[in-house]
């Protein structure tokens, strides 16, 4: 038998170190020879803490398991042979991982991410071993392309291109790089991944750097991240203490080594070239291409540069085959895509699913649904440089050409949802101030634009919108994008844009209307008391903050709009609906 709990930084969050403390302490108080092992976050975010209990036959999976549901399954379970049933995750949440075809994510939540012996127990480092005793450079890049395999880091530009790029640029110096530094709200994929299972994106870049003549790799793992860092340190020890990392590997010609560069965590170094300005000690800020840095990357030296889950990927494809990963997925999308499924979704976490699967089927057979059973509005795909897509284009399948298509970009695997309550004008507005404080203020066009565009978007939201807003923020977006250098600025305006174009009839609301259909937009809400529903019993009065709402005891009230800031108390309060908002 083998108990596990659930120690990635949302296990942790949601209180694992109490349930690991008290299952250690039940264990040692009743004699028990077992001892608790941490994992990964296996992908369940909604039902953390986690604890797995593992026996020869079956495996049972206990969701958000405070200390004294952790004494009780010891007592029960593990000492009793009996699992509590109620405690049990039940199995329609279970289809959250069914449902799922895991190859980035495969070892996430199943091995200790601090022991390298599980690692290497799930075929770990073969891949590597593979490519040092049998295959030379150009056949381990021949294989990446056999996959399919694209940059899962947002633009999905073909791997084996890159790859080979770096490989015939001259010079005996070269780096591989790994992008770590996840920007996007909502995102956590590589996060996940780094924490659950470092050593599976280590041998990713290690079988890299031996395809383009690499003997340094440099992990840009953003600062916010520690727990990450720790692991991939400590990986990285375990790695060179086995002979994985350092001169002569495995007894070949072969030599390489990482560090890993804390980054500051701004939004821009997501970017290559200025990611490399940051791993340089200067300030990230991007640079025109070409040369590219397969060509002139970190420190004028040839350079390839995949992100977590790219990288990640690469140790099953060389063990099973480019075939077998090519296999998954669409004709020009191949093999699986890691989401982070979040917003006013049910079951929220980490999903990887084959190219092609609708975002219905994720949203509804893997996330259970909208919260509250609400009605869905759209999706947020792509982060702060992506799109929404709307509720009739659900079936959208998930690959770069599809939804690119529908409006929206793959991005690193941003998946925010969005319910009837959700005002995508304000939605614009959140995702344009963050690319606005972002940009790195090279461009003129980026800089100023995305101030603009905010600007216009703040008047609305606060029901000062006037005619011709919508046409000068398709214009300003437009400029933003022809005139800007980097990705930043070519996508910023794409969450404003994609708004209006799917859902022009909310902002038309809020600017000729001065009305708020999602009564999201505090200043273009009015607060009424029906009087045929107010009984008068005073409730909304007592809780209301600035005494903006009066009236007789058993008399209907009133709320005078002139005091009233639209806080919302009266409506949570009232218990007969008698509060209205419009």
């Amino acid at each position: 038998m083998r108990v596990t709990v659930g120690m990635g930084s949302c296990g942790i969050a949601a209180g694992a170190q109490k349930t690991w403390n008290v299952l250690e302490h039940c264990f040692k108080e009743q004699g028990i020879s077992l001892s608790v092992e941490q994992v990964g976050c296996i992908g369940m975010c909604f039902n953390e803490p986690i604890v797995e209990v593992i026996t020869d036959t079956d495996h049972f999976y206990y969701g958000k398991v405070n200390g004294e549901m952790a004494a009780e399954i010891v007592e029960k379970h593990i000492k009793g042979g009996v699992p509590v049933e109620e405690y049990l995750i039940p199995e329609e949440e279970m289809e959250f991982l069914t449902k799922q075809t895991r190859v980035a994510l495969r070892n996430c939540g199943i091995i200790d991410p601090e022991k390298i012996e599980e690692y290497i127990g799930r075929g770990g480092y073969q891949g590597l071993e593979k490519v040092l005793t049998t295959m030379t450079p150009q056949e381990v890049i021949e294989e990446i392309k056999i996959s399919g395999l694209r940059g899962r880091g947002g633009a999905g530009f073909p791997t084996w291109f890159k790859w080979n790029a770096a490989h015939e640029s001259p010079g005996e110096e070269k780096y591989v790089i790994c992008n770590a530094d996840e920007g996007d709200p909502g995102a956590f994929m590589d996060r996940s991944l780094l924490e659950g299972d470092p050593h599976a994106v280590m041998e990713g870049m290690m079988i890299a750097a031996y395809a383009i003549g690499a003997n340094h790799g440099v992990f840009y793992v953003r600062a916010e991240y520690p727990l990450a860092i720790q692991r991939l340190e400590k990986a990285m020890a375990q790695a060179r203490e086995k002979g994985y990392l350092g001169q002569n590997i495995l007894g070949s010609d072969f030599s390489f080594d990482l560090e890993v560069k804390a980054g500051a965590g701004a939004f821009v170094c997501g970017e290559e070239t200025a990611l490399i300005a940051s791993l340089e000690g200067e300030r990230g800020m991007p640079r025109l291409k070409p040369p590219f840095p397969a060509q002139r990357g970190y420190w004028q030296k040839p350079s390839n540069i995949n992100n977590v889950e790219t990288y990640g990927n690469v140790p099953w494809i060389i063990r099973e085959g480019g075939k077998a990963f090519a296999a998954m997925g669409t004709d020009k999308s191949k093999g699986t895509k890691v989401f982070a499924l979040a917003g006013k979704v049910k079951h929220g976490g980490l999903v990887e699913v084959p190219m092609g699967m609708t975002i219905r089927e994720i949203i509804f057979d893997i996330g259970g649904g909208i919260k509250d059973n609400r009605e869905i509005k759209g999706v947020q795909m792509g982060g702060p440089s992506g799109g929404c897509i709307p509720k009739d284009l659900l079936d959208t399948p998930v690959d770069y050409e599809s939804i690119t298509k529908a409006g929206a970009i793959m991005g690193s695997g941003g998946m925010i949802v969005m319910d009837e309550t959700t005002c995508m004008v304000d939605m614009a507005r959140f995702f344009m101030n963050f690319t606005q404080e972002e940009s790195c203020g090279k461009c003129v066009h980026c800089r100023i634009g995305t101030k603009r565009m905010l600007e216009i978007l703040d008047r609305i939201v606060e029901g000062k919108g006037r005619e011709g807003d919508i046409e000068l923020l398709e214009e300003l977006g437009q400029g933003i994008i022809d005139g800007s250098l980097c990705g930043l600025g070519q996508s910023a305006p794409n969450p404003a844009l994609s708004t209006i174009a799917q859902f022009r009839e909310e902002y038309n609301a809020h600017i000729y209307e001065k009305k708020c259909p999602a009564h999201k937009c505090k200043p273009l809400l009015t607060f009424t008391i029906d009087e045929d529903k107010c009984t008068g019993c005073g409730a909304c009065a007592k809780k209301c903050p600035v005494d903006a709402i009066r009236g007789e005891k058993k008399q209907p009230h009133e709320i005078d709009a002139s005091l009233c800031t639209r806080c919302g108390s009266c409506e949570a309060t009232c218990r007969f609906d008698a509060v209205h908002v419009d």
